[in-house]
């Protein structure tokens, strides 16, 4: 008997923090995609984030590892955190398309994130490594990312495959703004993130 492909999704991030939206587009994203594994992959140096204050990348790791361990589906990886230079998502994947070639590898990712993907470095080699995952809040218009057939082309739009999040509605940039003001994260974040922030004073 022939073993069914594998398929596990990678989801790339900031992290900045982790909070309750990401961990719960991956787990949907694991439902809907029957995916064995979901990988969690934390920045090194976004490129895109030079404007805003992005904590140090091992605290973003341990906070991923923290809100992560208790999902036995769940995994973390350093990729990113350890190479040197920007931390571009079509050297990640096809870090992990090396590593396993017969795997069904799924990137996932917010919709918004979707929409800049033809200012992404290189983003041939995305659609060529990866389905795309484009989790979205409840009510966003799809057509935005349909739009973008015109840039990219067919193939690659219909390797784009949209999911509805409810969770999204928290944002990293939200927790930080409510740190900076003084007021509680609590239900945002997972607990052990949310004294680990506490504690070292990850967001001053």
């Amino acid at each position: 008997m022939v073993k069914a492909r594998r398929a596990i999704g990678l989801m790339g991030g900031t992290f900045n923090p982790i909070h309750y939206g990401h961990l719960v587009a991956a787990e949907a994203a694991r439902d809907a995609f029957n995916l064995d594994q979901v990988i969690f992959i934390p920045a090194g140096q976004p490129p895109h984030k030079a404007d805003i204050h992005v904590a140090d990348p091992e605290h973003r790791y341990l906070m991923t590892f923290l809100a992560i361990v208790s999902n036995q589906h769940f995994a973390i990886s350093r990729v990113e955190i350890d190479r040197e230079g920007p931390s571009y998502t079509s050297d990640t994947l096809a870090h992990f398309h090396r590593l396993d070639p017969t795997v069904a590898w799924y990137f996932i990712t917010g919709a918004d994130a979707i929409l800049d993907i033809v200012a992404w470095h290189n983003p041939d080699s995305i659609f060529r490594h990866a389905e795309l995952i484009a989790a979205s809040r409840p009510g966003y218009s799809l057509e935005r990312i349909q739009a973008l057939e015109q840039q990219l082309g067919k193939e690659p739009i219909a390797r784009i495959h949209p999911l509805e999040v409810p969770a999204l509605a928290i944002s990293s940039s939200q927790i930080r703004e409510r740190l900076k003001q003084g007021l509680s994260i609590k239900y945002l974040v997972p607990e052990a993130v949310e004294h680990y922030i506490a504690k070292y004073h990850v967001y001053g």
